[in-house]
């Protein structure tokens, strides 16, 4: 999925999460507080109010919820054209209701911050900047514009114009600041959220993958000799049964039936036992297997296993995890894309840890994104030279943040850095510097006595 498409769908995303009955509740609690301050400044304060047209205004309101209610089912969820026209009639309808009620000098003024709050929250940015310009157009018209609060004896009760252009200020302010402040924390909790579920999804896909394998590989194994048995003991039963062709039919539908298991072990996938022969790796082996999409990319990937600086030992067996693969594949396609010719790939080991860096020839992290690594959706702006050179890319930071929360998962710690000029023969590692260290506890495959077996392979847990 493109960054264009990924736009698209997270504004159609954006406008389908509200229900419609959460806008009606919500509506119905706004009509019970206009019709209670109505009727407390009209008897309790004896304010002479326009009530012929306050209760129009919020009839309308009350019918429109009605024909909401009885017309569309309960579960039914507003599309983007919905809820903007559902929260510019709120807005609207409560302009309305200032104006008749003093406008500006009304303190219930301040109520006009609700719907543009509710657009900047659940809709698009274009519906967003209509909804607040609307907002400011008919906050500055009530300046100038509306009735005036009268009290029973005819007298008019306003604020002092400073006051006016004060509250005037304070409104324009506030839709401008609230509405920012809203869409920008909406985002990044939806893109957390549409990331974590990407995340999941990627290694989901990679259990799958792996299960695959195991599943085929373990049937295979488990259930070869036995249908062997049975296809070998079915045609010398053939053979002896000549002069029986009615229990001999029944010899070649055993045979039969045997090869169709034998087909059915060939494509089945879905359920089984996980092969325990490939839960478990050489270091080296499993960053090999993370790396192999990348090493015919045109760019030179050196796995190097360096191991423990004090005393030579063989590269440790860890869990072939799928969130391990997948975490450092990703990492490694990272260094790949931005890497100018070489990618290195540093294993060390020691009794407490085990850690792997990699490095590349590139350009490295921008040093104003370094803070930032990691979170989803984070891209720095590209060049033209970098349009250029790599005019198919269009990263979003998804992929770093799936690789960091995957390899997290499996209790490893990242750290991202730039490396500075360091010479090995004649290449130099200055590009961009990515180590993922474990606890040795973590990561390591349980150790097993000389001579022991691995045990019977288990069922997955589906």
């Amino acid at each position: 999925m493109t960054q264009s498409e990924f736009g698209l769908f997270q504004e159609r995303q954006r406008g389908n999460f509200i229900r419609l009955r959460t806008m009606i509740w919500l509506r119905w609690f706004a009509i019970v507080g206009q019709l209670a301050a109505i009727m407390l400044a009209q008897y309790f304060y004896n304010l002479k109010l326009e009530l012929g047209l306050c209760f129009l205004a919020i009839g309308v309101s009350v019918v429109g919820n009605l024909i909401a209610i009885f017309v569309f089912p309960e579960n039914k969820r507003l599309n983007e054209a919905e809820n903007f026209l559902m929260v510019l009639f709120d807005l609207l309808q409560l302009c309305f209701l200032l104006y008749l009620t003093g406008g500006l000098h009304n303190p219930f003024s301040i109520l006009i911050l609700g719907p543009v709050i509710v657009s900047a929250t659940i809709m698009s940015l274009r519906s967003t900047v209509i909804i607040g310009a609307t907002a400011l157009m008919l906050v500055t018209l009530m300046v100038f514009f509306h009735l005036p609060l009268r009290t029973e004896q005819g007298f008019i009760l306003r604020i002092a114009d400073v006051f006016v252009f004060g509250q005037w200020v304070a409104i324009t302010i506030a839709v401008v600041f609230l509405s920012l402040y809203a869409r920008q924390v909406t985002d990044e909790m939806t893109s957390m959220g549409d990331a974590v579920v990407a995340t999941q999804m990627a290694l989901s896909r990679t259990q799958m993958l792996n299960n695959l394998g195991g599943v085929v590989a373990a049937a295979a194994h488990e259930l070869g000799t036995p249908l062997a048995t049975i296809k070998l003991t079915s045609a010398e039963l053939i053979e002896d049964l000549e002069d029986r062709p009615e229990q001999q039919e029944d010899a070649r539908l055993i045979r039969e039936q045997a090869d169709r298991c034998r087909d059915i072990l060939r494509s089945m996938g879905r359920a089984g036992k996980e092969d325990l022969h490939i839960r478990s790796a050489p270091l080296i082996e499993v960053i090999r297997e993370a790396a192999e999409p990348h090493l015919y990319r045109g760019k030179d990937v050196l796995i190097e296993a360096l191991g423990n600086e004090e005393e030579a030992s063989d590269p440790p067996t860890v869990m072939r995890r799928p969130e391990v693969i997948h975490g450092m594949r990703n990492l490694i396609q990272n260094a790949v894309d931005f890497a100018r010719s070489t990618v290195w790939v540093e294993a060390r080991w020691t009794g407490k840890s085990i850690s792997v860096r990699i490095m590349d020839d590139g350009p490295g992290y921008p040093t104003n994104m370094l803070g930032r690594i990691g979170d989803p959706f984070v891209r720095n702006r590209r060049t033209e030279r970098d349009r250029t050179a790599r005019p198919e890319y269009e990263g979003m930071g998804l992929g770093l943040f799936i690789a960091k929360t995957l390899l997290e998962r499996s209790g490893a710690e990242l750290s991202f850095a730039n490396g500075s000029e360091r010479v090995n023969g004649s290449s130099k590692r200055r590009g961009a510097v990515v180590e993922v260290v474990w606890p040795s506890d973590a990561i390591l495959s349980p150790t097993r006595a000389k001579g022991e077996g691995i045990g019977e392979n288990p069922a997955f847990d589906l």
